[in-house]
């Protein structure tokens, strides 16, 4: 489990990190489409009531430029019934105070500052009632308005919906406001991101401030398409770990089959050298018998009963050849000539070896314990091909050694270093070991401790290792278990 967490780690961080950053830039992308819409609804109200401001400024002006009525008729007193927001609208002749005595001071104010700016003037503000007085200072007649803010609102040509819409719209001034519409905040800054934007009306007489606020929550956000997107990147990444896979399996098996190839060659050359010594002895065993027993047929009278048993041993010597001759039923190739040795990693061939045997490892659940990363590399003087076959060879015997023991009990470390001027590789488990009337012959053709083996693995491998320069030993380990250690000569270094 711990094996595959390991090997699927860097795809589960990868599918974390595109996901993660998927979901930053679109989570940006509605932000910013949300804070575009929040200005572009902004500016059409800012609009809208300036609009609204201009237009009283453009209606006192207006008054002030009519000829001044005679008698009771006093036509600015129509102005409510055509624009509903003007609540009232007073006029003071010159010399005359103003009709409303209770805000006579402050519309005198205002008026002579209208007349020294020559503009429209606010005389007082109620903005938490929606209320206040515009006034303008002109000859013979001067006026004033009563605007009714909240009624100033052109809610038919408004941008948002006042009930629903999450963005708070309030106009403000020295220190007051009226609410235009409430919209939805939250007083906990934590609670996702904030809008906000203050423009003053493009009225200098009604110079109030604009201020629009949004509160964007985290439920906002489009998780839909994040998770449509992170869904996406785990089917892309889920192909390309499967397609890697194959690529990985397809070239493993390759490897095995050129390892298993160059295994048959090389046996062959051993078990000739093998064969050569194991048919010797019988044959020269079945030559004896037939010569003693052809001179025995010869004697007069001819010796039947010892000529008979010199056949007989004859034919059991014959039979052991022919067990011998059996043998090379499992090689069909001819070897081919050694490779030239070179400079090699040792670290980096077993990692290659371990890489391949992955399966393997994972079908007799071992983990192999290997670690030289804090070692500087060990260069060794090998023929590529065979040092391959060399680790290749120990590690599968060490699996095989191991399916003897408790799963939960399994060991295998491999370690690398020096020793002088020769590089050291061990292969050790925690298995049977090697029984002592074993050990001497480990090496041997044709012995083999496993039932079924054919006995050329090792024998093979120590010959590999010495046509190198090196030499395989073995030996058991402590508590219990195999220990095999292979020497090859360092490369030399460079004067």
């Amino acid at each position: 489990m711990k094996q595959w967490l390991r090997s699927q780690g860097g795809w589960w961080l990868a599918w974390l990190a595109l996901t993660a950053v998927g979901a930053v830039w679109l989570a940006r992308s509605e932000l910013a489409r949300m804070h575009q819409d929040f200005e572009t609804d902004v500016r059409i109200a800012h609009r809208l009531m300036s609009q609204q401001m201009v237009q009283y400024d453009a209606v006192l002006a207006t008054l002030a430029l009519l000829e001044p009525s005679t008698g009771a008729d006093h036509p600015e007193q129509r102005l409510p019934s055509v624009y509903s927001s003007i609540l009232r609208v007073q006029r003071r002749e010159r010399d005359e105070p103003w009709p409303d005595s209770s805000q006579a001071a402050v519309l005198a104010a205002a008026e002579a500052r209208s007349r020294s700016l020559q503009r429209a003037e606010l005389a007082t503000l109620d903005l938490a009632h929606g209320r206040y007085v515009l006034v303008i200072g002109a000859t013979p007649f001067s006026y004033a308005l009563d605007i009714d803010l909240a009624g100033s609102v052109p809610w038919r040509d408004w941008p948002m919906n006042p009930q629903r819409s999450p963005v708070r719209l309030s106009l403000q001034r020295d220190g007051q406001q009226l609410v235009l519409q409430p919209g939805v905040l939250s007083t906990s800054p934590e609670t996702g991101w904030r809008f906000a934007l203050s423009k003053a009306l493009a009225s200098p007489s009604q110079p109030f401030d604009l201020v629009a606020e949004r509160q964007v929550g985290w439920g906002e956000l489009p998780w839909r398409a994040i998770a449509g997107w992170a869904l996406a990147m785990a089917v892309l990444l889920a192909g390309l770990w499967a397609a890697q896979r194959q690529r990985v399996a397809r070239r493993r098996a390759e490897e095995l089959l050129r390892l298993g190839q160059v295994a048959r060659l090389n046996a062959l050359g051993e078990l000739s050298a093998g064969l050569a010594h194991e048919l010797n002895q019988p044959l020269t065993a079945v030559l004896a018998n037939a010569q003693a027993a052809r001179r025995l047929l010869d004697d007069e009278p001819p010796d039947l009963v010892t000529a008979r048993d010199a056949m007989g041993q004859a034919v059991e010597q014959a039979r052991r050849a022919a067990g011998v001759v059996g043998r090379l039923r499992r090689v069909i190739e001819r070897p081919e000539a050694g490779g030239e040795t070179r400079p090699l990693v040792l670290q980096e061939v077993v990692r290659s070896a371990m890489h391949l045997l992955a399966p393997e490892f994972a079908k007799h659940d071992v983990a192999a314990q290997f670690d030289a990363t804090a070692q500087a590399p060990v260069r060794v003087q090998a023929e590529a091909v065979a040092l391959e076959q060399i680790v290749h060879n120990l590690l599968m015997n060490a699996l095989q050694a191991l399916d003897l023991v408790p799963a939960a009990e399994r060991r295998l470390v491999v370690s690398v270093g020096r020793n002088g001027q020769e590089g050291v590789l061990t292969v050790t488990d925690n298995g049977r070991g090697i029984a002592p009337e074993a050990l001497p012959r480990l090496f041997e053709p044709f012995f083999s401790t496993r039932e079924g083996g054919l006995g050329l693995g090792l024998s093979l491998s120590e010959t590999l290792a010495g046509g190198m320069g090196g030499s395989l030993s073995a030996a058991n380990a402590s508590p219990r278990g195999a220990r095999f250690t292979l020497l090859l000569p360092l490369v030399a270094s460079s004067s």
